[in-house]
C-alpha cells in the first residue's frame, strides 16, 4: 500500500495502517463459537441490527485495535447501570430531565453565579468538563479513539455521583432561598451535558433526550 502511496507521488509516511485483532463473542457467560474455515461468522450488520449502532461503537472504540476483545451480547442490550452504554447515555437523560424540570419552574439560570459552586464534588466536575479538549486531542495525536468512551463513562460517573448527594448537592429545591444555588448548578450540570453530548457525537452515538 505504501508503493502505491509512493507511485501516486504522495508522500508514503502519510498512511499509517491500524491492524485489529479478531473479536470473539459470548452471550452471557457462554461463549459463541465460530469458524471462519467452515464460514460460520457473524457480519457486522447482523450485530448492529441485534446490539444497535451506539452499543458497537461505544464497545469497539473502548478497546485498542491490538487487543482481543470479547463482545458481550447480552450485557450490550441490557438496560442496566452495569452496561456502559446505558450508562453514559443515561447520564445524558437524566441531565435533560432535570433541565426540562427547571424549565417546568420557570427558572431561568442564565445568570447563575457559578462562583457560588465550592462542593468539591463540584469542583471535581468542573475539572472532569475541562479535560474533553485534551482527551480529544490526545485521541487525534495516537490515531487512538479509547480515550474518549472512557471519558465520556468518567464524566458520567463523576455526574451521577454528584446528583446523587441530594443531602448537599440537590440541584432544584422548593425554598425560594435556594434559587441562587440551584441557578449556579443547573448552569453546572448543563455543561456537563455539553461535554458529554460533544463526546457522545464524536464517538458516532446519540445523546437521548429521555430513557
Amino acid at each position: 500500500m505504501k508503493a502505491v502511496i509512493a507511485a501516486l507521488g504522495i508522500d508514503p509516511e502519510r498512511l499509517t495502517i491500524v491492524l485489529n485483532q479478531l473479536v470473539s463473542f459470548k452471550r452471557g457467560g457462554e461463549s459463541l463459537r465460530f469458524s471462519k474455515r467452515k464460514g460460520v461468522i457473524v457480519t457486522l450488520k447482523d450485530l448492529v441490527d441485534e446490539v444497535g449502532p451506539d452499543a458497537c461503537r461505544y464497545i469497539y472504540l473502548s478497546r485498542k485495535p491490538e487487543s482481543q476483545m470479547e463482545f458481550d451480547l447480552e450485557l450490550a442490550t441490557r438496560q442496566s447501570m452495569d452496561n456502559p452504554v446505558y450508562y453514559v447515555q443515561y447520564a445524558h437523560a437524566r441531565i435533560r430531565s432535570i433541565l426540562r424540570a427547571a424549565e417546568e419552574q420557570g427558572i431561568d439560570f442564565a445568570d447563575g453565579d457559578v462562583s457560588l459552586l465550592r462542593h468539591p464534588q463540584e469542583s471535581e466536575l468542573v475539572k472532569k468538563i475541562l479535560e474533553l479538549p485534551d482527551v480529544v486531542a490526545l485521541a487525534a495525536a495516537k490515531l487512538d479513539p479509547t480515550p474518549l468512551p472512557y471519558y465520556a463513562y468518567e464524566l458520567a460517573r463523576v455526574f451521577q455521583a454528584y446528583y446523587e448527594n441530594k443531602d448537599e448537592c440537590r440541584v432544584l429545591s422548593d425554598d425560594p432561598a435556594h434559587l441562587p444555588l440551584s441557578k449556579s448548578r443547573l448552569k453546572l450540570v448543563d455543561a456537563a451535558r455539553i461535554a458529554l453530548a460533544n463526546a457522545l457525537g464524536l464517538m458516532g452515538m446519540s445523546a437521548p433526550e429521555r430513557m
